[in-house]
This record gives C-alpha cells, sequence and structure tokens, in this order.
C-alpha cells in the first residue's frame, strides 16, 4: 500500500512541494507514483523518506529546463556500474554514461551510423526479418504477441547492429545483451531504495556482464576479420580505424548500450500500437484503407515512409499514450535552482514522457487513443518526447521510426489481430521501460478487412480509457 502523504510542516511553510513518503513506492509503480505527486503539486514536485529526496518534473517548462542543460543535469542511464575494474562497469561504459566534452566526441562518432543516408541501407534488413516473421504464422494461430514482437525486434536489433555472416553469433550476443538488460531493468530500482531480494541479484547480473563482455569481443574480433558492410558495428570499426579516439572497450559499451536502449523499446511498441489498433477497429480500418490503397501487398518502399499519414498519426499517438520509455533520470553535476528547490551535486531528478504525456492541459482527453489529434496539434519537442530531447535526444530515433513504419505494415497487410475475449493484460513501468506484465494473447487471422475489439481485463484499463466493449472491466486509475 502506497504510503505517499502530503508534505511535511516545515516544507509547507517554505512553500516547497514536497510529499513524504516511501521511495519504495516509486520503484513499486512509478506510474500511480507519479500521477499522486502530480495532482498534489503540479509541474514540479518531490518525493522524500528521511534525507533522501527525488524531484519530478513534468510538462514542458522545467522538462526542457532540465534536459536543454546537458553541463548542469548529467546522464546516469544506469544506476548500477558495479566494482571499477568489472565487466558490467566496462558494457556499461558506452554513449550513454558518458558526460561533458567525452559525450560530445563519442556521439558525434556514434552518430555516423544514424545519419539519413545510412538508415536507407538498413530498409531491406527490416523487409527480410518481417517476412520471416509472418512467413512463419498461420491463420487462426493464437500467439503472445509481446513475445512475438520481442523476438523480432532481437532478431532484427542484431543484425542491424551486428551484421555478422556468423548469424548465430550475433543472435547468441543479442540474447545476453536481452538477459543483462532485463537485470538492469529488475535492480535499477535499488539504487533509489534498499531491497534484499534485489541485493542478492547483484551477482548475477556481474556475471551476466561478464559473460556478454566474453561474447562482445569475440564479435568484434569476428566483424574485423570479415567483409565490412553496412551495419552500426561496421561502420564504428570504420570510424574507429579512421579517426581513432575510441578503444575496444568502448565501441564494446557503445554497441551493448545502442542494443539495450533500441531492442525492448522497440518491441514494446510494435506490441502496444497492435493491441491499440485491435480495440479500435475504426482507426484500424483507416490504416487498413491507407495501407491497402499506397501499399497493396508488397513491402513499404523507403521513399513511401512520409507519404502515409494514418500510420504516422497511429503510431505518434501509441507512443504517446503509451510510452515505451515512460521516464529517465538526470542527477545535478553541480548546484543549481530548480524551479523552488535548491539542488545540490548529486541530486536525482526524473523527467518523465508517460505523465507529460497524459497532462490535460497539453493534450485533451489524453488517456484516449486518438490518433486524429496530431492533424491539428505540433507540440514542442519538451512537450512530445518518446526519444527524450535536447542535446542528449536518442540518436537512433529516425532508424526506429524506419523500423516501426516498415515492419507495422509488414504484419497488417497480411494478417489481423483480435485480442482473446476476456484476456488479462496488465502492464507496469519497470526502471524506465513500460513492459506488459502478463502476456498479450490474440489471434492471428488472414487480413479481410473485418475488424473488432474485443471485452478485455486487467490493469490496461488505468492506462487507456478503451472503447466500450460488452463486458470489459475497468480498473479505477489510482488518485
Amino acid at each position: 500500500m502506497s504510503r505517499i502523504s502530503i508534505a511535511s510542516d516545515h516544507d509547507a511553510a517554505n512553500h516547497l512541494p514536497v510529499s513524504q513518503g516511501r521511495i519504495a513506492d516509486f520503484a513499486d509503480d512509478p506510474v500511480v507514483c507519479m500521477r499522486r505527486l502530480w495532482a498534489r503539486h503540479g509541474e514540479i514536485a518531490a518525493l522524500e523518506e528521511g534525507t533522501q529526496r527525488i524531484h519530478f518534473v513534468f510538462g514542458p517548462h522545467y522538462t526542457k529546463q532540465v534536459l536543454s542543460n546537458a553541463t548542469t543535469f548529467h546522464s546516469r542511464f544506469f544506476a548500477l556500474r558495479g566494482p571499477r575494474r568489472s565487466s558490467h562497469r566496462r558494457v556499461t561504459s558506452g554513449l550513454l554514461s558518458m558526460n561533458g566534452e567525452e559525450h560530445r566526441r563519442h556521439r558525434r562518432m556514434v552518430m555516423q551510423p544514424f545519419q539519413k543516408s545510412a538508415i536507407g541501407a538498413y530498409h531491406e534488413t527490416v523487409c527480410e526479418v518481417a517476412d520471416e516473421l509472418v512467413s512463419g504464422w498461420r491463420p487462426g494461430q493464437l500467439v503472445d504477441i509481446n513475445a512475438e514482437m520481442t523476438r523480432y525486434m532481437l532478431r532484427l536489433t542484431s543484425r542491424i547492429l551486428f551484421g555478422l555472416d556468423d548469424g548465430d553469433l550475433a543472435e547468441h550476443v543479442g540474447e545476453l545483451t536481452e538477459r543483462w538488460v532485463a537485470l538492469n531493468h529488475a535492480l535499477g530500482p535499488a539504487a533509489f531504495s534498499a531491497d534484499s531480494e534485489s541485493a542478492d541479484r547483484y551477482d548475477e547480473l556481474l556475471s551476466a556482464a561478464k559473460e556478454l563482455e566474453v561474447a562482445a569481443k569475440e564479435m568484434i574480433r569476428s566483424r574485423r576479420a570479415g567483409k565490412p558492410g553496412f551495419d552500426v558495428l561496421s561502420l564504428l570499426l570504420r570510424a574507429h580505424d579512421e579517426q581513432g579516439g575510441i578503444s575496444d572497450e568502448q565501441l564494446m559499451g557503445h554497441i551493448v548500450l545502442l542494443f539495450g536502449a533500441a531492442h525492448l523499446t522497440s518491441a514494446h511498441t510494435l506490441t502496444w500500437t497492435l493491441l491499440l489498433l485491435a480495440q479500435h477497429p475504426e482507426i484500424m480500418r483507416q490504416l487498413h484503407e491507407e495501407l491497402t490503397t499506397v501499399v497493396g501487398s508488397r513491402p513499404v518502399r523507403n521513399d513511401e515512409l512520409d507519404s502515409l499519414p494514418v500510420l504516422d498519426r497511429v503510431l505518434k499517438e501509441s507512443m504517446r499514450i503509451l510510452p515505451a520509455s515512460s521516464y529517465s533520470q538526470r542527477v545535478a553535476a553541480e548546484p543549481t535552482k530548480l524551479g523552488p528547490f535548491d539542488l545540490a551535486p548529486g541530486a536525482v531528478v526524473i523527467f518523465s514522457q508517460f505523465i507529460t504525456h497524459h497532462l490535460p492541459e497539453l493534450y485533451s482527453e489524453p488517456e484516449r487513443f486518438l490518433p486524429d489529434r496530431w492533424n491539428e496539434i505540433s507540440p514542442s519537442p519538451y512537450a512530445y518526447l518518446p526519444f527524450g530531447a535536447g542535446p542528449r535526444m536518442c540518436i537512433g530515433a529516425a532508424l526506429g521510426m524506419m523500423q516501426l513504419k516498415v515492419s507495422l505494415p509488414s504484419l497488417l497487410q497480411r494478417f489481423k489481430f483480435s485480442l482473446v475475449p476476456e484476456a488479462t493484460v496488465n502492464a507496469r513501468v519497470m526502471s524506465t521501460m513500460l513492459f506488459p506484465t502478463t502476456s498479450v494473447p490474440m489471434r492471428i487471422e488472414s487480413q479481410d478487412g473485418q475488424f473488432a475489439a474485443q471485452p478485455i481485463r486487467g490493469n490496461i484499463h488505468t492506462l487507456v480509457d478503451f472503447p466500450s466493449v460488452a463486458g470489459n472491466a475497468p480498473v479505477r486509475k489510482a488518485a
């Protein structure tokens, strides 16, 4: 049970928007905790337990202050870095853990494979992997669509990032990275609150990092020995050999962190988008008509990606209402003022894509899936930030959007998806990402253009206001 209370007498007297409570409440259910803080305090708040305090910013004003100033607010992507000479410390030493001039220099190097001119080279790979996926499905088959999308993005991300002729090695590194990322997500909240169960798994995390490091080193050796390609690793190796200034450990850290940032977020975005479309048949009909008219049965061409407005609106709205990355954090690197708070170095500041994307002053009926809203709105980069914003905005944003815009039509051209009636679908933010915590059971049928929603249960109803369907069992949102 949550124990967040109103601000203390001292803070109330000083007009500070602070709630007393358990830091563990934030780790246990970030969305519920942040919703309560926003309801009580508005666009800036803090949660305090004893001498420990976490600050929160919601909405574009303070989010811009935090994300646009990379000098004052440093990134801390991984809360647990491991001992100084450990494998875990080395594999977390890539771009997402760098700050200052080191980050700027490495970002310039790592950006090359993600330039618009380079992304087109990955288009054929996305089409091939998507075709492999749908070729294995059969009409009438019942699948856990989240498990399917996770496996699909594992294969796709491994191939685009690693591109090895030895596909088994690429898959192996991908699977090890997935396990390591999962452990980081499971253990990340321990940085905010002591948790004996999480502490018991710390050795497991260090062991997983060691195994991943060995495999990643082998991958780099293998890629150097083979014919250079257009995968991300090849382009980074080329930059390393031509420009210098990047070690093998940093190369490995960049690749591991890029994989961790890209793989599950894209998988969950596809899962949530398919769920939203299944429960909004009229929107699915609009998208089906567009794909049938513009694309037909062939793969989407690279030059068509900006000519599918319904698809574009559907993906924007899906990433607004159910953002795969739901919050992240920065750490004050120097004394600074943030609204009414005087922050000391080391102060933690949380910014939340989820809460910002659900603010009624920014988005009318924020918990409804309304893709057509994008015909009328153009939010600022700090009001809509599925890929972050500012100088540390995700460098893979354009590649990620290309993958989604090619993958989704590939699935929907051949099959339609409907949730199993009365299925329970639960979701939870673990560490920073919005995971399905149950299966997302869907039946896949041959695409016939006929769509219908199904009654479903679970706490997904606390995140999305679905159209009324007989039998739905919504759950009240936490106040």
